[in-house]
């Protein structure tokens, strides 16, 4: 008797013989049919956020997309909140970061949103003057882009809401910047087949068990948009969507704002958070609830400013949509620049294709207490063939003072030089925007740069 493995031989012999004999090829099955991406985690709109509770302050049109625009809406925390404090425990990092997460599920269940992921980055602790770049250090930048770029693959969104890459006057958080930041990368890498290839890749055994790529689509996301937790509401208006939380749910019959406070009451471990959602809904006083602006920062597929999120989205997709990439300044002369975040931004935005978020403050900005001081970065750039000495020369409001030695810098030819001017800033009776101006004095000595600040009577 033959075994099993004969007969298969002996099988593919005879078909072989068969064929070379009467030229003819034995009748083919069809293959099985690729499956389709997973419809339970397809998802319209994406958001991408920070910290368990950062959702809550767009969670209105959320809860409007979700409850009753029939949206399949999904949330991504690139961290679980380990470095907050906690306001009903003893809670403190790691078991702080247990206690957020069950809270952010459990708050966006409540305006239907079920699809939750949390990544691992760190929570940094806040700062008064925040610098996105710390933040992405601590966040281990590249793992986590990569961990949003398999999450943008996994759930092909058509739109993508995230924090405003800014910085802006108002509490702005540089974990926030840091979210808008890495979602912005992700955004523009999903679509892209030579970025992180291997979720790409097929199974590469037959029966499906590979598990060494990961078999997901290469995936560009439509429509991008940003929220801010800005301070001031000026620069945002008229740039996207501006929702009205005072509107009536038709499909829940009470306003959304009473889903913002219903959403924010499960985030108890944090201050101003749950207990402000719970109070309200303990009152009924939702005037707490402000409009919501949702900014777009860039559309591949048009549409107005101000339309639908997504307004003019092709549901099968669309090809990938390279951006410019980083593309040197041209510079000439000694000139002097702000340095640290905004630095970063200047080379940021243009490489993302992200015109309309350059554009959306009249100068840069920062905010501080009346009697405090404030660190600012500053960059010399020496662009010509010689080295040079540099002098500032700095303009200040009246009464505020330079701790920092008038120096004279040396800079290289071609390089750039760092400095930090420490100012000491008067008390403020009231809030009031002042100027600073910033000037390199010496041969060659071109141009100036301001920054506006926004003095308040206290810590900001």
């Amino acid at each position: 008797m033959r075994t099993s493995k004969t007969c298969l031989f002996h099988a593919l012999a005879t078909g072989m013989a068969a064929t070379m004999m009467t030229g003819v090829v034995p009748a083919q099955t069809l293959a099985k049919a690729s499956p389709l991406p997973d419809s339970r985690y397809k998802a319209d709109i994406l958001v991408i956020v920070a910290h368990p509770d950062d959702e809550t302050l767009i969670s209105g049109y959320l809860a409007k997309a979700a409850l009753d625009d029939g949206k399949r809406v999904a949330v991504v925390f690139t961290t679980r909140g380990n470095a907050g404090g906690d306001e009903v425990s003893y809670a403190q990092a790691g078991a702080l970061a247990d206690v957020r997460e069950q809270e952010a599920r459990r708050a966006l269940e409540s305006i239907g949103i079920r699809n939750v992921w949390f990544l691992s980055a760190s929570d940094t602790p806040s700062r008064d003057i925040p610098n996105v770049l710390r933040s992405l250090e601590t966040a281990d930048h590249g793992a986590t882009v990569g961990r949003l770029v398999r999450l943008i693959r996994l759930t092909c969104p058509d739109g993508v809401i995230t924090f405003l890459p800014q910085v802006v006057v108002g509490e702005n958080h540089e974990d926030h910047q840091a979210a808008g930041v890495m979602a912005t990368e992700a955004f523009d890498m999903a679509g892209d087949p030579t970025r992180f290839s291997e979720q790409l890749g097929f199974p590469d055994d037959y029966r499906g068990y590979g598990n060494l790529t990961e078999g997901l689509p290469a995936w560009q996301p439509q429509k991008l948009y940003y929220f801010s937790d800005a301070s001031h509401t000026d620069f945002q208006k008229g740039r996207g969507l501006e929702f009205d939380p005072s509107q009536i749910s038709p499909s829940q019959h009470v306003p959304y704002a009473r889903l913002v406070a219903l959403e924010a009451s499960f985030h108890l471990s944090q201050i101003g958070v749950g207990a402000e959602g719970a109070k309200a809904l303990k009152t009924g006083n939702y005037n707490g609830a402000g409009p919501e602006y949702l900014l777009l920062g860039k559309t591949l597929v048009g549409g107005s400013t101000t339309g639908d999120l997504l307004e003019g989205v092709h549901a099968a997709g669309i090809p990938f949509a390279p951006v410019a990439g980083y593309v040197p300044p041209a510079r000439s002369g000694v000139t002097v620049e702000l340095g640290g975040a905004w630095a970063f931004y200047r080379q940021f935005w243009p490489a993302h294709n992200l015109a309309a978020v350059a554009e959306m403050l009249p100068a840069p900005e920062i905010g501080i207490g009346g009697g405090g001081e404030l660190s600012v970065p500053l960059l010399i750039h020496n662009d010509t063939d010689e080295d040079g000495i540099v002098e500032l020369e700095i303009a200040l409001p009246q009464g505020w003072r330079s701790e920092t030695p008038r120096l004279r810098y040396p800079v290289r030819a071609r390089a750039a030089y760092p400095v930090r001017l420490l100012l000491r800033v008067p008390p403020a009776a009231q809030p009031t925007w002042q100027e600073l101006t910033f000037a390199p004095e010496g041969k060659n000595a071109v141009g100036s740069v301001r920054l506006r600040v926004f003095v308040g009577p206290g810590g900001m």
